[in-house]
């Protein structure tokens, strides 16, 4: 009888390779079970996390009382209470400005600079809509969003609020001066009403700053972020000192008062909401670069030399891409010059107003360091 042959190893092989399929396609599927989970616990969980009221704010005007801020009042502009600093001299020299500050600020940020302007002409200094001791206005109960064309934070609605104001206050035509974000509003109001703006000063402006990336902002308004995104804001205030790390170039300068100027804002009612709505409703800044040749009316462009949240060279750029801009660089100051660095960026300003005022003829200096034209 033959003997019986073991087995061909060759032969082993295919059932050994099946096995190995088997092994690599359960692992496949295990790895996309995994995935599912994760994705599936991404979704669930942020609508399960608990959101608990904010503690211990109160009113606007709660707030404003406990202050006592000189100049300050509040002023109905089409039914949003808009907190206002002013300064008016008996007898003005030059038009009036109206101040507009950047993000997470208020009117706290211009304290070194309505005094000393408010002497020469009138000086109007406001909490844009979320931020500081304005209204915070929010959807309507039950609804998610505004209605389709009502939303306040809107960039579009943003220039219609200045305008309103100015009419509520009875200013024709007014000198914009726009820190950070706030010089992005000035440009954009420039170019919609230029019948209301007679000159533009733009400190270290937020122009070539567009924001989150593209793809991430639908994510920004899925009901995940919509449900966490006010708790993810409440951060803010244990990391207020990273920014002023980042804005100044000597952020051992930020006192206790200072930071407790800006931190006011944290105690208003809403704040965290509103808050988000304006970050849901910022659409970037890419349409304000093809336009800026359109201004052709004089602008001051001033910046630190050592801004770390809008580079200076991009100031640099932008006074070179409007057709009628001054640049003025300011030694050792970094993101707020109007904060750190006061006089030197009083300087600058008090004279490109008197340039204005006398109409001066020719071309002005197409950069400025450090100082003035004689």
């Amino acid at each position: 009888m033959p003997a019986v042959k073991p087995a061909d190893a060759d032969a082993a092989r295919p059932a050994r390779g099946r096995r190995g399929l088997t092994i690599v396609a359960r692992l496949a599927k295990g790895v996309a079970l995994l995935f599912a989970a994760l994705l599936l616990l991404a979704a669930i969980v942020p609508l399960l996390v608990p959101v608990p009221p904010l503690a211990g704010t109160r009113s606007a005007a709660a707030i404003a009382e406990r202050e006592a801020i000189a100049g300050g009042r509040f002023v109905d502009v089409d039914g949003l209470a808009l907190f206002v600093e002013e300064r008016a001299p008996a007898e003005a020299e030059r038009p009036p400005l109206v101040l507009l500050h950047g993000f997470l600020a208020s009117t706290f940020t211009w304290r070194e600079l309505l005094g000393p302007l408010g002497a020469r002409g009138r000086v109007v200094a406001f909490d844009r809509p979320a931020f500081g001791l304005s209204a915070r206005p929010l959807p309507p109960a039950g609804a998610d969003d505004f209605p389709a064309g009502a939303d306040p934070y809107a960039p579009a609605a943003q220039i219609a609020q200045t305008v309103a104001l100015l009419d509520a206050l009875a200013i024709d035509r007014a000198v914009l001066v726009g820190s950070s974000a706030g010089g992005a509003l000035a440009l954009r109001l420039a170019l919609a009403r230029p019948d209301r703006v007679r000159a533009l000063v733009l400190l270290a402006p937020a122009v070539y700053t567009d924001g989150p990336p593209a793809w991430f902002a639908p994510l920004l308004r899925t009901p995940q972020l919509r449900r966490i995104g006010p708790l993810l804001l409440r951060g803010l205030a244990d990391r207020a000192g990273s920014f002023s790390d980042a804005a100044w170039h000597d952020p051992a300068r930020v006192d206790a008062a200072i930071a407790r100027g800006y931190a006011r804002a944290l105690e208003v009612d809403d704040w965290d909401r509103a808050l988000w709505r304006y970050t849901l409703a910022f659409a970037g800044n890419d349409d304000l670069p093809p336009r800026l040749a359109d201004l052709d009316l004089p602008v001051l462009v001033i910046a630190g030399d050592d801004d770390r949240v809008v580079p200076t060279a991009e100031s640099e750029r932008l006074a070179d891409a409007l057709p009628n801009a001054e640049l003025v660089v300011i030694g050792a100051c970094g993101h707020l010059p109007h904060e750190e660095c006061p006089a030197p960026t009083l300087a600058a300003i008090d004279g490109f107003l008197a340039r204005l005022a006398r109409e001066q003829a020719g071309p002005r200096s197409p950069r400025i360091e450090d100082g003035l034209e004689p």
